[in-house]
């Protein structure tokens, strides 16, 4: 048994591959999910897909001017991310749509525009690479770069932890102690573009987004706590992401789908089993006053 055991969960993390792929997958799972829920919680889920394709076309364009060079992909994915944020807001102000019905437009945009100039500059493996990664491939710089911005982004959370709280319930209190809401939330966004970049050299642009919603919404069937929720968001994301890999180690998998699709397994258990909200918890609550009525 303990051989078998050591054969599945222990010996592929001898080679320097994997040790490097859990390491970027551990570090992304601290920092993406209390993203994920704040962005559930502020009804902004769709917003983190559309700022996954923002970044698009600033990792296309470092790709043209220096190939795989992680640093310059990156560099352009934040100021792509940060600039279609700037313009969605800047266009639901001007004409009074919704934000998020300008970031939906701005990111069609941005997914046909990165994806042209990839398919202009490279082959169709280069595409490959930029819209779904490979964390099998992240390189001592990659990891450097990742576990970097995962701990700018625990740091800078843990500094507006409290103003992005109460902007969430309640904005005008917030305007109120001399704090703009729109400075939190234009921070806020930052950092999910920030993630995104992280997150697209090991799940790709695609399904960046997937480790930092999957557990968030999960999460949301087993707490009703701000605190539980992160905690378990985090947890869910650190299992997903390793046993993932595993999976890929053990069945040839490709790496991005394997953790997203485990962690979208546990968001689907937790519908269907889970403490709050889920199908079994409804059918619990239904037949609580049928069994006091009957009792004599």
């Amino acid at each position: 048994m303990l051989a078998l055991l050591d054969a599945w969960l222990l010996a592929p993390f001898e080679y320097g591959f994997m040790r490097r792929a859990v390491v970027a997958g551990l570090a992304l799972s601290l920092a993406a999910p209390p993203l994920g829920v704040f962005l559930m919680l502020r009804g902004m889920s769709l917003i983190g897909d559309a700022m996954a394709h923002a970044i698009l076309p600033g990792v296309a364009l470092g790709f043209l001017m220096a190939g795989f060079s992680l640093p310059m992909m990156s560099l352009g994915g934040v100021l792509s991310g940060l600039l279609i944020a700037v313009l969605a807001g800047s266009v639901s102000q001007m004409t009074g749509h919704r934000e998020d019905s300008a970031m939906a437009s701005f990111f069609l945009i941005s997914l046909a525009a990165g994806v042209m100039l990839v398919s202009l500059g490279g082959s169709s493996v280069d595409l490959t690479h930029v819209l779904f990664g490979s964390i099998l491939a992240v390189n001592g710089t990659a990891l450097i770069l990742i576990a970097g911005i995962a701990s700018l982004i625990v740091v800078a959370l843990a500094v507006i932890f409290r103003a992005l709280v109460v902007e969430c319930l309640d904005p005008l209190f917030l305007r109120g102690q001399g704090v703009h809401g729109s400075l939190v939330h234009g921070v806020f966004l930052g950092l999910v573009v920030l993630n995104l970049t992280a997150g697209f050299q090991t799940l790709g642009t695609l399904m960046a987004v997937g480790l930092m919603m999957l557990p968030a919404t999960t999460a949301r069937f087993w707490s009703q706590r701000l605190e539980g929720l992160i905690g378990i968001a985090v947890v869910l994301a650190m299992i997903a992401s390793t046993g993932g890999l595993l999976l890929s180690y053990h069945f040839s998998l490709p790496s991005g789908p394997a953790i997203i699709l485990l962690a979208g397994l546990a968001y689907v258990l937790s519908a269907l089993f889970g403490r709050h909200h889920s199908l079994t918890a409804r059918l619990r609550r239904r037949a609580a006053p049928l069994a006091a009525t009957d009792s004599p």
